[in-house]
């Protein structure tokens, strides 16, 4: 957001003293003494010298705000740089910096003071703890002369949103197969290109991929770990159903079972488009999130930024589960992401198993996040499908790139050779001036 700098202003704050001058004249105009007119001097003297330092202030003293980046992850570091520059000979024995972002726990407000012809720069930082939609500004600087007669406040309306995105791990092996097939869940029905699938060369080994592709030779050749690429195998479409009803969820703030299906979510997104998916998310929050899967460049960040807004709803998931019945094609791929143990939900994804698509569940242990009731009944309701469930404990998310405060600019990944490798690292440096 964009917006013209309002003149700065000029108010007057000792009224007391102001006030007193008139009173000293008439007292010297009813009973001369030369006491009166020590003080009306004395007095009208400190007044103007006040005012001009202020004037002089007003005219001189101004604040620039700059910024890294326009969005972050949970746990990314969030840098600012602030200059003050007094382009006057008067000094700033005080300045205080007023700020009116709001994103949680971060204040920049200070009190300093500045030389006059001179530049004084400083840095702030905070790590993004918190998903959400945030905004930095506007800012407002304060000043006056030393005797604190006048008040000069400069308003910096200008203000930058900034997206604060849940974390993207790497994840364990969840084998979601083209065509639906998960895990060790049995197949509706035999497919056939998977016995025929041929490789067509090798590719970097990425996070989530099965062991038994490695191809040995190319990765101790080039000393690091890689995979075969296959003929054959289709790039089914991705489905990922996030249930996120209030009632079912367990657990508060970073460690409850909606901040981990969101991470989880946002995850499994990010494995799927790297490996060519169609990745599309549907979610049971407050507003119904439905982004119809897609190979478009900015799907991600579509996902990314619909799990950072998203807040707990109404809707089960066996709802939404009924909702997009007329919505999946043959052969895609289902991930449903989910701590209920309502067994409504099984019994709505019984009608994608009859479709011949079987999905992928990844279940939310409840006892582990503080639950007082196992998941045994709704696990044995999914195997009776021929669905064998991931079940998600706590402990899987319990790494530095996942929690707040992990200062996620750069990521890296060791391979199995020792071999650090950057998976992630900020794509601009620069810095931009908050509202520009």
């Amino acid at each position: 957001m964009k917006r013209k700098p309002a003149a700065p202003k000029l108010q007057l704050r000792a009224w007391f003293w102001t006030a007193l001058v008139p009173v000293l004249i008439i007292l010297q105009v009813l009973f001369p003494n030369k006491v009166w007119v020590a003080l009306i001097v004395g007095l009208g003297g400190c007044w103007l010298v006040a005012f001009f330092w202020a004037h002089t202030l007003r005219r001189s003293i101004r604040l620039e705000r700059e910024m890294r980046y326009g969005w972050a992850h949970v746990g990314d570091m969030l840098e600012e740089r602030f200059t003050l520059i007094n382009s006057g000979l008067a000094p700033a024995l005080w300045v205080e910096i007023i700020d009116q972002s709001t994103l949680p726990e971060y204040s920049v407000g200070r009190v300093t003071g500045i030389d006059g012809d001179s530049r004084y720069s400083w840095k702030t930082s905070q790590v993004c703890s918190q998903r959400g939609l945030y905004v930095l500004g506007p800012t407002q600087l304060q000043t006056g002369d030393p005797l604190g007669f006048f008040r000069v406040t400069v308003d910096l309306p200008g203000s930058t949103v900034l997206m604060v995105t849940p974390p993207v791990v790497p994840l364990p092996a969840i084998d979601v197969v083209p065509g639906g097939r998960v895990g060790e869940g049995r197949r509706a029905r035999p497919d056939p290109l998977e016995q025929t699938v041929s490789t067509s060369g090798v590719r970097q080994y990425q996070p989530g991929d099965p062991l038994r592709w490695i191809h040995w030779p190319t990765s101790l050749r080039l000393q690091e770990l890689y995979v075969r690429n296959f003929d054959n195998t289709p790039a089914s479409d991705w489905w990922i159903f996030l249930d996120l009803e209030a009632a079912v969820q367990i657990g508060t703030g970073f460690n409850s079972t909606d901040e981990h299906a969101i991470i989880l979510a946002a995850s499994m997104a990010d494995r799927g488009l790297r490996q060519g998916h169609a990745v599309g998310l549907a979610a049971s929050a407050k507003e119904l999130v439905w982004l119809p899967p897609t190979h478009s460049a900015d799907q991600q960040m579509q996902i990314l930024r619909a799990l950072a807004l998203a807040q707990l709803g109404t809707a089960p998931l066996d709802q939404l589960l009924n909702a997009a019945r007329s919505s999946l094609r043959r052969g895609a791929s289902l991930i449903v992401i989910t701590p209920s143990l309502n067994a409504a939900w099984v019994e709505a994804l019984s009608f994608f198993v009859r479709s011949h698509l079987s999905p992928t569940v990844l279940l939310l242990d409840s006892v582990s996040y503080g639950g007082s009731v196992d998941s045994g009944r709704i696990q044995s309701g999914l195997i009776s499908l021929g669905v064998t469930p991931y079940i998600i404990r706590p402990e899987l998310l319990d790494r530095p790139e996942a929690r707040p405060g992990h200062a996620g600019e750069w990521e890296w990944r060791v391979t199995g050779f020792g071999r650090a490798i950057p998976l992630r690292k900020p794509s601009d440096l620069s810095w931009h001036k908050v509202g520009g």
